[in-house]
């Protein structure tokens, strides 16, 4: 699912140029497998399904999946109601979490077991204490909230501790890119109650053009990876940091990756963009479970796209078409399940749609 198309291309990374040979005849059928869209496979949240009846998780978005402390999967979601629409606000709740290890590849699907912030049935609580200002009545004040949109979450086994980041938005302007104030973080030692960091928090500029707003986070050994873009799936640059997993809530810790001329791409230079500049929507990265990267993001068009890398710096295939508006209309979203690996039909994505039907 997740090889590129292109059978030879040239691309800076890993300190310099890098060619890629030809796939071999033989792995032609293979290839033309591989390029085929993901195909839907089952609606998880919605007014009429079991998340809603048990823990009022009806209307909401987002779903974002990774990989809990106890090797289970806590689904992180955005604006929350318990309603299908939020017009009356019904239950207002973001984030809020749910909690499932079925892999997604069972017979009967992902299956949720548990919500955050509630002990068996009943409202699931928002995971961060906060007060959400009323849409529409705050002018442009970064420091009154409309909501906190959850971008990704890393777990540490030794610890026991999670890691959250999210971004803060202040206005919905219609038509335009949402507005945020700041990106932050904030922890859970029992997975449950998050707390938030004052001081592990990334400022937006007045233009709403900071590329460390929208976060997707991965750890591998001793670092954990942060990719990030703009806040609103605005046109702008993809950066790529890393930070020690002990010292991920102390910002002087994150590391840049870019590139100099002369010295090509090296960890501790400043950020330099992944690729071309493009309107990216919410990214998501994962180290699957056979140690390939995956990248997932949504494209201009509504379009789903994938990547591959062999390492988080290293050289990103170009992107390949998953799912589109014709198979899912009002689509965005694309957060890679943890267990996916690259063999083929492997690869889970879950995905939104904004939609009355």
């Amino acid at each position: 699912v997740l090889e590129p198309d292109a059978p030879w291309r040239e691309a800076l990374g890993g300190g310099g140029a890098e060619r890629i040979r030809p796939a071999p005849p033989a792995r032609e059928a293979l290839r033309k497998l591989m390029r085929q869209p993901a195909t839907f496979v089952a609606r998880l949240t919605g007014a009429d399904l079991e998340p809603a009846r048990r823990w009022g998780v009806a209307g909401t978005d987002l779903g974002i999946p990774y990989l809990l402390e106890n090797g289970s999967v806590g689904f992180l979601f955005g604006d929350t109601f318990a309603t299908a629409w939020p017009e009356d606000q019904n239950g207002w709740r973001s984030p809020v979490m749910l909690r499932s290890n079925v892999h997604p590849s069972a017979p009967g699907g992902i299956v949720f077991d548990s919500a955050a912030r509630v002990a068996g049935d009943g409202p699931a609580g928002q995971l961060m204490d906060y007060f959400h200002w009323p849409p529409g009545l705050l002018g442009n004040d970064p420091d009154r909230e409309v909501t906190r949109i959850p971008n990704d979450a890393v777990s540490f086994p030794e610890t026991g501790r999670q890691v959250l980041s999210y971004m803060s938005v202040y206005s919905w302007p219609e038509g335009l890119p949402w507005l945020t104030g700041r990106a932050g973080l904030a922890y859970s030692d029992n997975g449950n109650d998050f707390v938030d960091v004052p001081s592990a928090t990334w400022s937006n500029d007045p233009g709403n053009r900071s590329p460390f707003q929208m976060w997707t986070m991965e750890r591998d050994g001793a670092y954990v990876y942060v990719f990030s873009v703009r806040a609103g799936r605005q046109s702008g640059p993809m950066m790529l940091q890393r930070v020690p997993w002990q010292r991920i809530l102390e910002p002087s810790a994150y590391e840049p990756w870019g590139w100099r001329a002369g010295s090509g791409w090296k960890w501790g230079q400043p950020c330099t963009p992944l690729f071309p500049e493009d309107k990216f929507g919410e990214p998501s990265v994962r180290r699957l479970r056979d140690g390939v990267w995956a990248m997932s993001y949504s494209m201009p068009g509504g379009i789903i796209v994938t990547r591959r890398a062999e390492r988080p710096d290293g050289v990103w295939s170009d992107p390949k078409e998953q799912v589109t508006w014709r198979q899912e209309p009002s689509l965005y979203g694309g957060f890679i399940h943890p267990y996916s690996t690259s063999a083929l039909g492997d690869l889970h994505l879950m995905v939104s749609t904004w939609q009355k039907d």
